[in-house]
């Protein structure tokens, strides 16, 4: 039986056509490169679909080149299929997106090309089988990137965007290459799945510290607290960048640590870690994010906070659902910005409401109580149905109950109708039905490719006591904004808060990017 190689090798090549091409024509009318791009994206669809067939037909498979530090692999299992399909249908709908966005505008070609190559080089990325193929993905998507930005270059705020992006960018590469170094060093390989099946005997000091720098890497890549003001700075770009980015490559550093999970889940120091920092990202990002007016800067924020709430998934030891989150991210957050154009006028158009039902603080205990008395009998029916779950799976769904919780609380208000109250409460079921049952398919999908949650020791209780309770006094201290978003104390509350408390300015002093001329 003759095997063939991974359908999906093929899908980063397609790409070459548009970008060589774009060389040649780099401005305005560049004939039929558009279409080209989006050709080469579409047959790219085409291709992860066949890929996932022939994962279902023949299993998973590796190809191979070289050996030792410098083997280059490509991997096609569930995790690879899952995330090439993803990110072939977002270039997809970006490439034709930006077919008509950009049309006639200066250096388009330039754009499709640079466009074309970063889609080639995530494609890459997702199908990384060494940690060779990883460092040298990461550094092409970096570059492209960084291209794409300066789409604007006359703009300044476009040159320090890219300018931020290419500094922590890098270091998050400087980071991965020691790791990886560290790890070969440790393990004698630089197979993606051997390093895996190693990691379960433990890890050396070596490794140990490999781990960490990975854990860094992936800080750094997802935008973390508190080097998180590149992302927010990027609406500079074109619009189909901005949905690449925040849909797709934002993705590439929690995919580094599911890609490496066996060997990250094996540091609890690491997991801890990545908990703790992913949990307080995760919460000034949605603080922050209510504080914001322009829609696209809301939604960079939004994506901040996102990024944080992976970090915590992965850091509980929730593999199958960190994959579903950026699956789930991705095709949200770039519809979100695609259509964020729009957003202004729909919203302009809508019929004022009337006065809003303001709960009490009576009324938010009861909510909230509520909530979780509806969670509790779905987890339990659950438990029945499909098996228990795990106490860090539990104390995710009880985060994720909170945000409801805020809804149901508006329902029960003393002038909210009966309608209203019924609504919120059937959301509040709904929610917590949808989240077990996604789980369960998660679980099913990307769950015997993954390791399962380690057994929480007392550090990990003590973490998960403490994102419990913050998103709770979170979600409580929305339910009851109302009752005090008229104290004069609020006002400076909110700008400080718009403004991310401050710490980008302090970044951009800090390289430089920003410097303040003093009047003579």
């Amino acid at each position: 039986m003759i095997s063939l190689p991974p359908l999906g090798l093929m899908a980063p090549i397609l790409f070459l056509a548009p970008a060589a091409l774009a060389m040649v024509r780099p401005g305005p009318r560049p004939k039929h490169l558009p279409r080209l791009a989006e050709t080469a994206a579409l047959a790219a669809l085409a291709l992860a679909l066949a890929g996932v067939a022939q994962l279902l037909l023949a299993g998973p498979s590796t190809v191979a080149l070289g050996d030792g530090a410098l083997r280059l692999a490509i991997r096609l299992d569930a995790i690879s299929a899952t995330m090439t399909l993803l990110v072939a249908f977002v270039g997809w709908v970006v490439m034709r997106y930006g077919r008509s966005y950009l049309d006639g505008a200066a250096r388009e070609g330039a754009f499709h090309g640079f466009m074309s190559l970063a889609l080639a080089a995530v494609l890459v990325l997702v199908q990384a089988g060494s940690l060779a193929v990883l460092i040298l993905a990461f550094f092409a998507v970096g570059r492209a990137l960084r291209r794409l930005l300066l789409f604007h270059g006359e703009r300044a705020e476009a040159r320090r965007a890219a300018a931020k992006l290419a500094l922590v960018w890098g270091m998050g590469d400087v980071a991965l290459v020691l790791a990886s170094a560290l790890l070969w060093w440790a393990f004698a390989t630089a197979d993606l799945a051997a390093l895996g099946a190693a990691a379960r005997d433990g890890l050396p000091l070596a490794a140990q510290v490999g781990v960490v720098l990975l854990v860094i890497a992936a800080l750094l890549k997802t935008a973390s607290f508190p080097m998180h003001g590149w992302l927010t700075e990027v609406m500079e770009a074109p619009t189909p960048v901005s949905a690449l980015l925040h849909a797709g490559i934002i993705n590439a550093g929690g995919f580094l640590l599911i890609r490496l999970a066996e060997v990250v889940q094996a540091s609890p120091g690491a997991m801890a870690a990545l908990l703790m920092l992913g949990g307080i990202t995760a919460l000034f990002g949605a603080v922050v994010m209510l504080t914001q007016s322009a829609v696209k800067t809301a939604l960079a924020w939004s994506t901040v906070s996102q990024m944080g709430f992976l970090l915590m998934q992965i850091g509980l030891g929730l593999w199958p659902l960190a994959v579903l989150h950026i699956v789930a991210h991705s095709l949200y957050k770039a519809h979100a910005f695609l259509s964020s154009g729009g957003a202004v006028t729909a919203v302009a158009q809508l019929r004022r409401p009337g006065p809003v039902a303001v709960p009490g603080i009576a009324a938010v205990i009861r909510a909230f109580a509520l909530a979780l008395v509806l969670y509790a009998v779905v987890a339990t029916g659950f438990s029945v149905l499909v098996g228990p779950k795990s106490a860090q799976g539990l104390s995710l769904g009880a985060i994720l109950i909170f945000g409801v919780a805020y809804l149901v609380a508006q329902g029960l208000a003393d002038t909210a109708p009966r309608a209203l109250t019924r609504r919120t409460v059937r959301a509040a079921f709904a929610a917590a039905v949808a989240y077990f049952g996604f789980h369960a398919a998660a679980g099913a999908l990307w769950g015997p490719h993954l390791p399962a949650p380690p057994a929480p020791g007392p550090l990990e209780w003590a973490l998960i006591a403490l994102a419990v309770l913050s998103f709770a006094v979170v979600a409580v201290g929305q339910a009851l904004f109302p009752l005090w978003a008229h104290h004069p104390s609020t006002a400076g509350i909110r700008v400080h808060l718009a403004n991310g408390l401050y710490l980008n300015a302090v970044f951009d002093r800090l390289i430089g990017g920003l410097r303040v001329v003093k009047s003579r």
